[in-house]
């Protein structure tokens, strides 16, 4: 009996520290912004690396490109479920289906007497009108989800069973022109205002307004949306929490997809624009220095970075970019390696301390900000 009173006892103390933890983050979330927390995000998230075949072909062909491909990622649940609160997506424009249903390594490794690979599109997704996801066109094909409205449903899922999730930041890559190394390769159809329309229409699909933070929810009533971001006026985590958060990361598509809607009017995607245009919230700094960085986020701009690239940091376990990055104020810093996922050559990975999630700003935090009420710690299972 007194066993049995002891364990209600347990449970009883265990809830209450739930609901006050609960409380507390309740709290919080209606004073921290969107732009004042940090977060783990993983490099080109669908990647799903290589077939045996195409791999060995690669290593025969051109080893160096192969080295800088051999990374994979798991699916996108596994890493939000992992600790990844930043994905990125590569999209091709394919506007009448089947431009990328036969790359060309497929033949080329038969040609050169290896055994077939398993199909990488056994539901002939690739066929199908829509924007394609990959890496490189006729050589890097294999994802995780073959198709940009495929992803997105697979994010929305995982969102819709974790409703009080940070925002998830969904860094979109739009991919076109012809590649210099490879004449022969599939050349993408270009990024044209029209065409960015049917990407945004394709994001409108899956999420619905109350689903999304867009251009237009941040400016509100200022004159441009810089202006607003330079106000403060990022929404609280109150207002963010469960949604997802849209940003492209060339610079130079940003013009195009902003021709025709001023300081983003009426469109879903952050550009990664510059300092003084009317459009910019969000730039990268992918080698950026601390304080340049740390200058612009306290200014009140978004800044994603990376702490590694091509696998070489990975391989020699060289911690330099890595830690520059996490000293630094960014928001998103990008990983092949994120938590659940550290490098199979090295102890190389890349995390905050202590299982968390996320943290408070180290550069724009604001006063009593905690770090362990922004999301629960992963889970020993999620770990793993």
């Amino acid at each position: 009996m007194l066993r049995g009173i002891s364990t209600m006892a347990v449970m009883s103390a265990a809830f209450v520290f739930t609901q006050n933890a609960l409380a507390q983050q309740a709290a919080q979330d209606k004073t921290v912004r969107l732009n004042q927390i940090q977060v783990i995000g993983s490099h080109n998230s669908y990647h799903a690396g290589f077939a045996p075949s195409e791999r060995k072909y690669l290593e025969m062909k051109n080893p160096r490109a192969l080295r800088a491909l051999d990374y994979s990622h798991a699916p996108l649940p596994d890493q939000l479920s992992g600790g990844v609160r930043q994905i990125e997506i590569d999209v091709f424009a394919d506007a009448k289906g089947g431009r990328y249903a036969h790359p060309k390594i497929d033949a080329a490794t038969v040609k050169a007497g290896l055994p077939a690979d398993p199909d990488f599109d056994p539901g002939h997704e690739m066929d199908k009108p829509g924007f394609k996801v990959m890496h490189v066109q006729d050589v890097d094909q294999r994802s995780t989800c073959h198709t940009f409205v495929k992803c997105l449903t697979i994010v929305k899922a995982w969102s819709k069973q974790h409703p009080k999730h940070l925002p998830i930041f969904i860094l979109v890559e739009t991919k076109e022109g012809a590649m210099k190394e490879m004449p022969d390769a599939v050349v993408p159809e270009p990024f044209t205002p029209a065409v960015f329309d049917a990407l945004d229409a394709e994001i409108r699909s899956v999420f619905k307004p109350g689903e999304m933070i867009t251009p237009d929810d941040v400016r509100g009533t200022a004159p441009s949306l810089e202006a607003a971001v330079l106000a403060g006026k990022w929404p609280t985590l109150a207002k963010s929490r469960g949604k997802v958060v849209f940003l492209m990361d060339q610079h130079k598509a940003g013009p195009v997809y902003a021709e025709g809607h001023p300081s983003l009017k009426g469109r879903i995607v952050f550009t990664n624009s510059d300092p003084g245009q009317p459009e910019t919230a969000f730039m990268e700094r992918n080698n950026g220095t601390r304080e340049e960085i740390d200058a612009l986020v306290r200014k009140g701009y978004l800044v994603r970075t990376r702490t590694d690239e091509g696998t070489e940091q990975a391989r020699t376990n060289d911690t330099t970019r890595r830690d520059l990055a996490l000293s630094s104020g960014a928001q998103m810093i990008s990983t092949d390696y994120p938590p659940s996922e550290p490098s199979q050559w090295t102890s190389f990975v890349v995390k905050f301390p202590d299982g968390l999630v996320a943290r408070c700003n180290p550069v724009n935090k604001p006063a009593g900000c905690v770090d362990s009420l922004l999301e629960p710690k992963m889970t020993a299972r999620e770990k793993k």
